[in-house]
């Protein structure tokens, strides 16, 4: 009778979380849509949309999303199904699994990286893993 239903994604497009500068989160974060983190995040991040690390952002931890545009610091794994846009001032640093990457020159990029098309992430008790779509 009340049932709530969950929105498809489209109906969440426009809609954008948003961490500013000064803010610090200890802990972890879940999202269904996009997020912009101008602060810091110690813990890991999980969003079914894209996160913007800004310049002054600072995430330490692991990372599932579907793109993301990083111009801050990042520090741990990181898995975007989409596309990973690496700006000139960003510091990464860690492990990226990514379907495409972008790094502008001028960006400290210290990261093992695998670029794999067509990534699925997949959730089971918790753990995510990767696993390509045949």
């Amino acid at each position: 009778m009340f049932e709530k239903r969950s929105k498809p994604y489209t109906d969440l497009l426009g809609k954008t979380n948003r961490i500013v500068e000064g803010t610090t989160i200890n802990g972890n974060v879940v999202s269904a849509t996009d997020i912009r983190l101008d602060g810091q995040l110690i813990g890991n991040l999980q969003s079914k949309g894209k996160l913007v690390i800004g310049p002054t952002g600072n995430i330490k931890g692991d990372v599932i999303c579907r793109n993301a545009d990083i111009e801050g610091l990042f520090e741990g794994k990181i898995q975007v199904q989409e596309i990973l846009n690496i700006k000139s001032k960003a510091h990464i640093k860690g492990d990226v699994i990514c379907g495409k990457l972008s790094v502008e020159p001028g960006a400290e990029f210290s990261a093992t990286c695998a670029m794999k098309p067509q990534v699925k992430n997949i959730t089971t008790d918790g753990k995510s893993e990767q696993e390509k779509i045949a």
